[in-house]
């Protein structure tokens, strides 16, 4: 049951942006924001660290504010919201370790070696960067962007960025392990 809702959430998170874009102008604001209540519920009822509890008080925050005020702009900014979530993540694992990254790449390989634990601190450091960079842009097209470059950049090229991080990463991490294999 814990999957299937993880990947309910996922699922609603990616299709969000493009679910609000296409909907605004349909429905009014307060009925929009039903569906980043369904979010906010999904992460409570997932939530086993307090940083998403608090992820899914501040989505149910703007939800409530979409409903409120019936305006769009709290439903755009979840995005941002998602982005200083996981930047607040991963920059807490720098100071208290180990990394997000480091918990990953046990899963994988349980005796990482120094040289992995120092490589990871790094992934997680440039992950920051990227959070920083995202979600500031998630917010500039929320506040002074059209809908649809809003929907644009949070529900197409934020995700091919993501992508882009994912894969250069995977290719240095290739290389690194060569070098440090022979």
């Amino acid at each position: 049951m814990n999957r299937a809702r993880a990947v309910l959430f996922i699922a609603f998170s990616l299709a969000y942006p493009l679910a609000i874009y296409f909907a605004l102008g349909r429905f009014e604001p307060r009925w929009l924001a039903l569906l980043l209540f369904a979010l906010a519920l999904l992460r409570a009822i997932a939530a086993r660290e307090a940083v998403w509890l608090v992820a899914a008080g501040g989505a149910g925050l703007l939800a409530l504010t979409a409903t409120i005020f019936n305006q769009a702009l709290p439903l755009k900014l979840y995005p941002a919201l998602v982005n200083a979530v996981m930047l607040a993540v991963f920059a807490i694992s720098l100071r208290f370790p180990p990394t997000v990254i480091e918990r990953i790449a046990r899963l994988q390989d349980p005796q990482l070696p120094a040289s992995g634990v120092a490589y990871t601190r790094r992934v997680t450091q440039v992950w920051c960067g990227f959070f920083v960079v995202n979600g500031s842009l998630a917010l500039v097209t929320a506040l002074w962007a059209s809908d649809r470059v809003w929907a644009l950049y949070n529900g197409l090229i934020a995700y091919g960025l993501m992508g882009l991080l994912f894969g250069g990463e995977w290719l240095i991490r290739q290389r690194v392990l060569a070098a440090h294999r022979g």
